[in-house]
């Protein structure tokens, strides 16, 4: 009984203070959670990803390399375009933004995008955001995005 006695007097206030330290530290994690912020808000929210999505395609539709994309589409359709892509741009950013649209391998089918025309489009989507102001993390955030979409818009040949 004494072996018994002995254990429990030192094992439980061992275990008392791991309780008390792990209690200790737990608001401790969660507002360094609290304080990182999405990269949605720390872009600005919504009606910033929208001056950023409206600049860049701005850029892509005065751009004679691209003119043949936007042919034939009314001003409603080229709004549709639009608003599907501040959606993704806003989805993917940890916004309340819900894409809706195809994906980007059914929506870039058959259009042709080569290696020049996608490094073109990054380079108006580069000089939006260095207009913007957009910082060097938040800038490599949403291009890693944006890269990672590359493999189903850019057509192999």
């Amino acid at each position: 009984m004494n072996v018994r006695r002995m254990t429990l007097r030192t094992t439980l206030p061992i275990f008392a203070l791991a309780v008390v330290i792990a209690w200790a530290c737990a608001p401790t994690a969660a507002a360094q959670n609290q304080t990182k912020k999405t990269l949605y808000e720390r872009l600005g929210g919504y009606n910033a990803i929208a001056a950023v999505v409206d600049d860049f395609i701005g850029k892509l539709i005065t751009d004679k390399q691209f003119e043949r994309f936007f042919v034939g589409h009314s001003t409603d359709s080229k709004k549709r375009i639009r608003q599907h892509i501040l959606d993704q741009f806003c989805a993917a950013a940890g916004g309340p933004c819900i894409y809706t649209g195809r994906t980007m391998k059914d929506s870039h089918a058959g259009l042709g995008i080569s290696e020049a025309e996608w490094n073109a489009a990054a380079k108006h989507l580069v000089a939006t955001l260095d207009k913007f102001k957009v910082g060097a993390e938040e800038k490599k955030e949403l291009l890693d995005f944006v890269t990672s979409l590359k493999g189903d818009i850019v057509e192999k040949k």
